[in-house]
């Protein structure tokens, strides 16, 4: 198959689409038709560019195509889970708008599949779980339950993760009704994955708060690294150190515009939807273009002053003078972003959060892809550092 067209010569449609053609086309007949009455949720969220929004004819060549995840009540995923695969492996159609549903594996030690023909029973990419158990592999906690996640359950959540639960789209949305007496919803557990959706849609006040500090507190630390390495004649090393503060700072207007982080491929995709990027571009661009250290210094001061104007638009804190400054004796200039963190630190009330160290959430402080993935390790690491790192009011 190449990039653009499947075997049957269909043009590309965006995956949530093509999702939801699969879902009214092909899934749900088989709902109503083999289980009538059975209460589910047909979606298509968790990994995959489709569900963030930013798939293209490219992402065809492997774990793209007609998807589903179908969430069951605990006691009918047990009884009927395994089944109900294996019964829409038999009676799901071949394609979809000319997108074959079996999944081939190429090599059968790596869990990656491209879609293709075939005469028997489909290898389809419709999941069935228990909407509980599902989210607690997601996130490391089911979000379901009407607690609700803790303040260490959301710091030790990538916001890829937490984009990946309230990104994509729900089709049909049914947990929420008890189909019988001997089915009830469990006591205190949200009843639709809708509900859970709006629930994690973004941080509770205090906890964001304390990442905007968190996110200041970062830059802070690397803000005059930037020309103490041109003043040792290391170019390169001062060039890298602004792609790293670039890079905090579309994370930080990410944070600033209430929306989640995706991991390294999306984020520039990401941010090019932002209110700010427009009138930031040209500044993060040029730090990244520069060749000089001064040149390089004056757009990173640019884009410094111009997210300092937006913290400070929020209202979540006192404002704080914008403007480039020297780095205290130092022939550098930088914004001091330390004082807009400690501004956002002082409204922290949460006695938790603010017997916390200004680290942040787990993807703050870690960018390995495989450490993220692993959800007892993340909150291990947060639980570690609340235990043992403390920091004053």
């Amino acid at each position: 198959m190449d990039n653009e067209r499947s075997h049957l010569g269909a043009d590309f449609i965006p995956g949530l689409d093509l999702s939801r053609l699969l879902y009214e086309e092909a899934v749900r007949p088989v709902l109503d038709s083999a289980y009538p009455g059975l209460r589910y949720t047909a979606a298509r969220v968790g990994s995959g560019s489709e569900v963030l929004g930013f798939d293209t004819a490219r992402s065809a060549d492997h774990e793209w195509g007609p998807r589903l995840n179908l969430f069951l009540a605990p006691d009918d995923a047990a009884e009927h889970g395994a089944e109900l695969h294996r019964l829409l492996a038999r009676r799901l159609p071949k394609h979809v708008r000319g997108w074959p549903t079996h999944f081939r594996h190429a090599d059968p030690e790596v869990p990656i599949g491209r879609m293709e023909l075939t005469d028997g029973a489909v290898n389809h990419r419709v999941s069935v779980d228990g909407l509980g158990d599902w989210l607690r592999t997601q996130l490391g906690v089911n979000a379901a339950t009407a607690d609700g996640p803790t303040v260490r359950d959301w710091l030790a959540m990538p916001q890829q993760r937490l984009a990946e639960v309230t990104g994509g789209a729900v089709f049909h949305d049914g947990l929420g009704t008890p189909r019988t007496p001997r089915t009830p919803r469990t006591p205190g557990e949200l009843g639709t994955l809708d509900a859970v959706r709006a629930r994690l849609a973004w941080y509770p006040d205090q906890v964001w708060r304390h990442l905007l500090a968190c996110q200041w507190q970062r830059i802070s630390q690397e803000e005059a690294l930037v020309g103490r390495c041109a003043e040792v004649g290391d170019d390169l090393g001062s060039a890298v150190v602004a792609a790293r503060l670039v890079r905090d700072l579309m994370r930080l207007c990410l944070l600033l515009e209430r929306t989640y982080a995706p991991y390294g491929k999306w984020l520039g995709s990401a941010f090019g939807r932002l209110t700010a990027a427009d009138g930031l571009r040209p500044s993060l661009a040029g730090a990244l273009a520069a060749t000089e250290y001064p040149v390089r210094e004056r757009h990173l001061c640019d884009a410094y002053e111009y997210v300092a104007g937006l913290q400070n638009a929020t209202g979540l804190a006192d404002p704080v003078d914008p403007a480039r400054r020297p780095y205290h004796s130092r022939p550098f200039q930088v914004l001091h972003a330390e004082r807009f963190a400690q501004a956002l630190a002082t409204t922290v009330t949460d006695p938790e959060l603010r017997g916390l160290p200004l680290t942040g959430g787990v993807d703050q402080w870690a960018d390995s892809t495989d450490f993220l993935g692993l959800s007892g390790p993340r909150r291990a690491a947060v639980d570690a550092l609340a235990r043992t790192v403390t920091r004053s009011p």
